[in-house]
């Protein structure tokens, strides 16, 4: 039976943006900071960093989002993600991907150690010190990054950069955040699973998960959140998968 090929890289463009809260910063490029993550198959799209990017107010111009698979070889991700000229990698660190993430983050420092690594996600917010990855980045940010990437790449991005390495973001509310739903491409639309996230914090607390660590379990209110994925039904046949804990 013949199977329907993808590409292994996604990229999402910016789209139209009305507020612009903090000032202007000179000198940008069009892609000053890249979003990446290493999916485990192509079917799969990250919420966490259409949440990062649909967060990052007036630098998501300057921001482009890039999806590979955990197969694709590390020097074809640093190649296609330096082809961005970027200042700022963002990279959203799991338990399916950071092998494959220590690599690529290890090879980019090699070719480009001018840019700025950033880490993020559940494999790096506990016991951080200790793992290679995080060694080689310049920075790492545990728990919800939502508002803290923002504020990073501010910082990066007009020259007062922090000092400390590993940086533990302050709780969000979720009314503050801006819903990532809008940024799921008519491809992933039509062919890939979109993750959907209901509440953060597990309710449950079972010792062999990570989630277990997390006391807490914030719902998202009921009518907001409906209204805010709903659009994404309206275009047909869409499988969705309902997520309790934050993927940033």
């Amino acid at each position: 039976m013949a199977t329907q090929q993808f590409d292994n890289e996604l990229t999402i463009m910016r789209t139209a943006n009305t507020e612009v809260i903090a000032p202007v910063i000179e000198g940008l490029s069009s892609s000053s900071i890249v979003l990446s993550t290493l999916n485990s198959k192509y079917i799969h799209s990250s919420l966490g960093l259409r949440y990062l990017y649909a967060n990052l107010k007036d630098l998501q111009p300057n921001c482009e989002v890039k999806e590979f698979v955990i197969h694709t070889r590390p020097l074809d991700i640093v190649e296609q993600i330096l082809a961005a000229n970027p200042t700022i990698v963002g990279f959203g660190v799991y338990i399916w991907n950071i092998i494959e993430t220590t690599n690529v983050v290890s090879l980019l420092k090699v070719i480009a150690p001018q840019v700025k690594i950033v880490l993020g996600g559940p494999e790096v917010s506990y016991e951080s010190e200790s793992q290679p990855i995080v060694q080689t980045a310049d920075y790492v940010l545990t728990g919800e990054a939502d508002i803290s990437f923002y504020d990073l790449c501010r910082d990066i991005l007009s020259d007062n950069a922090p000092t400390t390495k590993i940086m533990k973001s302050k709780p969000v509310d979720l009314k503050d955040l801006a819903m990532p739903y809008q940024y799921y491409s008519d491809e992933d639309l039509k062919n890939r699973l979109l993750y959907v996230e209901a509440s953060r914090g597990c309710p449950f607390k079972c010792e062999f998960c990570l989630s277990s660590l997390d006391t807490k379990s914030n719902p998202y209110e009921l009518t907001v959140f409906y209204s805010r994925w709903k659009p994404c039904i309206n275009v047909g046949r869409v499988t969705l998968s309902l997520l309790t804990e934050p993927l940033t």
